[in-house]
Formats: structure tokens, C-alpha cells, sequence
């Protein structure tokens, strides 16, 4: 029941189109300008490190003919940086550039735009080949959600197993299990989809006989490939330690190794792996997915063993405690630390997607750690509750040397009588209460973080609107949108200005059933050019206070453009609705 939900969580926070994470810094040349000669390569520049695919560049002439360019490459050995050479005679007009390459952290990221060369014509789009398959990069999202989750599973149980020691360690050998075969089938579906996610084309493009060994030469590729060899250590390892329940050294020392190297396979193709300060950054991923792992693996580990050792005692509850407290001390140092570096403002904060996501994690995390002195308090309960159990025929002396009949030193606080029945079966089950609702919070948690990771960093969202110019050609196009989220509805006004080629911004209004003003959590908005393989292009709107709006929204050719709106109305209904947009030069 619990996988079924989050399932359900994954797939509805996965919905929609994922935000890049290298933002295009400049173009040369720039984007709308007009040449007085034709230039002899093209070159883009990127926020941070890009990897490029066979077909990273395609150009279009005025005629919408494909250009033939050289094979893309790095700019003066630059790693952020995508050019090619174009061929000596271009001819005049407007020739239009559309571009796709992979981001340091893994994710592809991709647009367009314009440069004449003379003076500026009309394009006129011609039907080329669909558009990016969008069940690719579903199916990709998902693995990666798995993936996450299998480790929390693998890591947290088996250091739970090793430093908590439960007295029936067999029952957790089960979970143990399902993280290892979680995370193998996770990491080699993520290997199978790579090429294909990189590409945005079809699931087909999967089965290409080059398409494994391209992805194998990546960087994405040789991590989930150096992840399988850990994981096939990993179960060489727990093969060995089988039926064990004492851990020496050695073993101890082996296990956290093989923990560290798995969490690098994480950290060295994500957003750790680019921007600023990349050694540290990367020591504070690996230590933050650990700390996570530890926790939240650990917390799924104790609730098996507190449902299926009903007469558990207090002493693996409490080194559980102890260990919590110190996942949660690094989690709140490391996660401090990857905010500062992910938003480089306050103003990003509540000013992109990525700050507003990250307050919704540290409301999530707030309640988490409500959750969890509650557990605490359960785990203190308990303890004291055992004390006389243990040592029920001790006669103690107080403070006067008289001996006490109770078996108590005097002063010696008693157990809570108010919750549960007061005997440790009650608090037991109130302790199962408790950690079931760490749980539950702790995979949502889990499920923000991941969206996260999908979503452009404040830092590098701010550096690509500092680039971007207004546009000023006076004219609009005007959409209304209707919705329906079950049974509640509405509809969003979208306005462009000036609803032509180049530069817009844009204005999006929600209105309720009632046709007054609505508030929504969150609003997205792509557009996609299919006849031209353009897009999705991410208009980025961000919340202005009874609006949404943005104006760096860059369309760069004439055409009927297919824009995509995405209504959030709570935290997990949302819908989107397509319609036609024609753009004019």
C-alpha cells in the first residue's frame, strides 16, 4: 500500500516537462542579430559544463532547407561551450539554429534562435520529423525516482542491521533484498534509457546496437555502469555476511566503503558535479544521500522490526535514536550548504521554481522532525518503562541508606503513566505509530528532493535572465485556456506581447469557476514548434503576485507553436491542457 502511494506521488510530481539545468549564457551570433557577412562557426556558452550529441546543431535556411555543418565540438577545449563550422557560402536572410546537448548534472537541456545574414526574411516551417517523445523521459524520471528510494532502502536497512543490532536481524534480510534488486533493475533501465533520454527520440532508439557503448563512453554512463560493479560487490559482500549478527571492523569499514562509492555515482553526474566549488560540493551530496539513506532506510528497518518483534526492547530503538540525531545534524549542515550554492540569492528563494520547491522541502523536513521527537519521546518512554524489568529483584537504597521497596533509586524518575497504557506494549505501539508517520513524511521528503534535482537552480535561472533583453514590439496574442482538476475548474488568460518572432513576454492569469481571480500553487508553461523539432521550450513563468509572467520567452521562428499549460491546484492534483499558438514575424 505504502509503494502504491508513492508510486502515485512520483508520478504526478514527474508530470510535465523538467526544467534543464545549464542555462545559455550567449550565442554567437547573437541571438536576432544581423550580419553583414556570414559567419564561419557557431557558438553557444553555457552556464556550466555540456556534453554534445550526434545532432547537438541543426540550421535551417530561409527556405527552412537544412544547413550541412561540421560535427559538434568545444570551443577552444572549453567543456561549456557547443560550436560548429558552417559552410563558406550561406546565402542572405534569416537562418534559424536549433539546439540540443546534455548538462554536466546529467540532464538535456535544449532551444533555439535566429541570426540574418543581410537583412532579415520570412521563414516558413515545413514538416521535418516529430516532435521529443515524451514517454522516454517519463520512463527515465521514474527509474531515477526508484532509484533513490531503493538506495534510502539498502543503505538505511543494512546500517541499521550493523550498528542497531535488532535481535532478530533475519527479519530485515527481506528489505535488505528488495533495495539491492530495486536498485540494480532501476540502475540498468536508466543505463537502456540514457541514449534515447539524451536524444528525445522514441523508446526504439533504445535497442540500437550503438547506442549502449555511446552512452558507456558519458559520464552519466560510466556512473550507472561503476554503480552496477558496486552493486555486484555489494551483494558478494552481504552474501559472505549472512547469517552474522556482530559486525568486526573490517566489516564495518567494507560496508561504508561500498555505501560512500554508491552515493558518488549520484553525486559525480548531478548537480554537485557542476558550478561552483565542485569538491566540496560533491563531499556534501555524498554525505547528504548517506545521511538521508541512513535516516530514512533506517526508520523503514525499525518500523519491520517493531511489527515483527513485537517484544523488541528499548536498547536498538535507542541506538537508533542516537544515530538519527547525528543523519539529521548532517542533513541540515549538508542541506544548508547545497541551498546557499543551488539559489546564490535570497531573492531566488520565492523568485524560481527551484526556491519555491526548496520551501516546500523545509516545511516538509519542519514536520519531519516534529515526527521524529515525537519518536524520541516514545523511545525515552520505553526505556523507562523497561528499567524495573530488568532488574526486578534488586533491592536498592535511597539517599538516606535505607533500603526502598520499589526497586528504585529515590528521585529516580518513573515512566509517563499519560500515553499509551503505561506498560512497554503500549509504548511499543505507540513508538509503531509514531515511526510510521516519520515514514510517511520521510518519503515525501525523498519525493521533493527528487524533484529538485530536475528542476534549474535559482543561481543559474538568475544568470540566464541577466542575459535576456526586453523585448518591444507593441502587440499581443491572447489565449484563454479552460481547465478542470476533478470537479473543480477554471481557466488561464495567456497574453504574449508582442506575440511575434523573437522576444515575449508573457502574462498568465488564473481565473476560478466563479470567473474571479484564483490563486494556484504552481503554473508551467512550454511551448513546442513539432513541424521544426523545437522545444519544448520552457517559458519559466514565476509567480508576480496575481499573476504569472516572465519576459525572456524566446520565439524564434514563424509557425504554429503547440503551448502546453500545466495547473497545479494542490500538492498532488494538477493537469495540462495543449492548444495552438500562431507566432508571426
Amino acid at each position: 500500500m505504502l509503494l502504491g502511494t508513492v508510486l502515485v506521488l512520483l508520478l504526478l510530481g514527474s508530470a510535465g516537462t523538467a526544467s534543464a539545468h545549464a542555462a545559455l549564457e550567449s550565442t554567437d551570433p547573437a541571438d536576432g542579430s544581423v550580419l553583414k557577412s556570414a559567419p564561419r562557426t557557431l557558438t553557444l556558452t553555457f552556464s556550466e559544463s555540456v556534453a554534445l550529441l550526434d545532432d547537438s546543431f541543426r540550421v535551417y535556411d530561409p527556405d527552412n532547407r537544412r544547413v550541412k555543418t561540421s560535427s559538434a565540438h568545444h570551443a577552444k577545449d572549453a567543456g561549456d561551450t557547443a560550436s560548429v563550422t558552417l559552410p563558406a557560402k550561406l546565402g542572405t536572410g534569416t537562418f534559424t539554429v536549433a539546439w540540443r546537448v546534455v548538462s554536466a548534472d546529467s540532464h538535456p537541456v535544449s532551444g533555439a534562435f535566429t541570426f540574418s545574414i543581410g537583412k532579415p526574411s520570412a521563414t516558413t516551417p515545413i514538416s521535418t520529423a516529430p516532435n521529443e517523445n515524451p514517454l522516454t523521459g517519463s520512463l527515465y524520471d521514474i527509474a531515477r525516482y526508484f532509484a533513490y528510494i531503493a538506495a534510502a532502502l539498502l543503505i538505511g536497512t543494512a546500517t541499521f542491521t550493523a550498528l542497531c543490532r535488532p535481535p532478530n536481524p533475519t527479519v530485515l534480510n527481506k528489505p535488505i533484498l528488495t533495495g539491492w534488486w530495486t536498485l540494480l533493475a532501476s540502475t540498468l533501465a536508466l543505463l537502456i534509457l540514457r541514449a534515447p533520454y539524451e536524444a528525445g527520440t522514441g523508446l526504439a532508439t533504445a535497442f540500437d546496437p550503438a547506442a549502449l557503448p555511446k552512452t558507456l563512453t558519458t559520464r552519466p554512463g560510466e556512473a550507472l555502469a561503476a554503480r552496477l560493479l558496486l552493486l555486484a560487490a555489494t551483494a558478494f559482500f552481504l552474501l559472505r555476511l549472512r547469517g552474522r549478527d556482530r559486525f568486526g571492523r573490517a566489516a564495518l569499514g567494507t560496508g561504508a566503503a561500498l555505501a560512500v562509492g554508491l552515493a558518488l555515482t549520484w553525486a559525480s553526474a548531478e548537480h554537485a558535479s557542476a558550478g561552483i566549488q565542485v569538491p566540496v560540493a560533491m563531499t556534501s551530496a555524498v554525505l547528504h544521500l548517506l545521511a538521508m539513506s541512513v535516516w530514512l532506510g533506517g526508520l523503514t528497518a525499525l518500523l519491520t522490526v517493531l511489527y515483527r518483534s513485537p517484544d523488541l526492547d528499548a536498547a536498538p530503538v535507542a541506538r537508533f535514536s542516537r544515530l538519527a540525531f547525528i543523519s539529521v545534524t548532517v542533513l541540515v549542515v549538508t542541506g544548508v550548504y547545497q541551498s546557499w550554492r543551488g539559489l546564490g540569492s535570497w531573492n531566488a528563494l520565492t523568485g524560481t521554481s527551484y526556491g519555491r520547491i526548496l520551501l516546500v522541502k523545509l516545511g516538509a523536513v519542519v514536520l519531519l522532525l516534529a515526527a521524529a521527537a515525537w519518536s524520541r519521546q516514545w523511545t525515552a518512554r520505553l526505556a523507562g518503562a523497561e528499567v524495573p524489568l530488568q532488574v526486578p529483584e534488586l533491592v536498592k537504597t535511597g539517599a538516606d541508606g535505607t533500603p526502598s521497596s520499589t526497586g528504585r533509586d529515590e528521585g529516580e524518575a518513573l515512566p509517563d503513566p499519560g500515553a499509551g497504557d503505561g506498560s512497554p506494549d503500549g509504548y511499543r505501539r505507540g513508538l509503531r505509530r509514531s515511526v510510521l508517520l516519520e515514514v510517511a513524511v520521510g518519503v515525501t521528503v525523498l519525493v521533493i528532493t527528487t524533484l529538485l534535482t530536475n528542476t534549474l537552480p535559482g543561481r543559474a535561472a538568475a544568470e540566464a535572465q541577466q542575459t535576456a533583453t526586453p523585448a518591444g514590439i507593441p502587440a499581443a496574442s491572447v489565449t484563454m485556456v479552460p481547465f478542470r482538476v476533478g470537479d473543480a475548474g477554471g481557466k488561464v488568460q495567456i497574453t504574449l506581447d508582442p506575440g511575434r518572432v523573437g522576444l515575449n513576454s508573457v502574462e498568465a492569469v488564473v481565473y476560478g469557476p466563479d470567473g474571479g481571480f484564483a490563486t494556484v500553487p504552481e503554473l508551467r508553461l512550454s511551448f513546442t514548434l513539432p513541424s521544426q523539432r523545437i522545444g519544448p521550450l520552457d517559458a519559466n513563468i514565476k509567480d508576480e503576485g496575481g499573476y504569472w509572467g516572465t519576459n525572456t520567452l524566446n520565439l524564434p521562428i514563424a509557425g504554429t507553436w503547440t503551448m502546453k499549460v500545466t495547473v497545479r491546484t494542490s500538492d498532488i492534483d494538477q493537469v495540462s491542457v495543449e492548444r495552438q499558438v500562431r507566432i508571426v514575424r
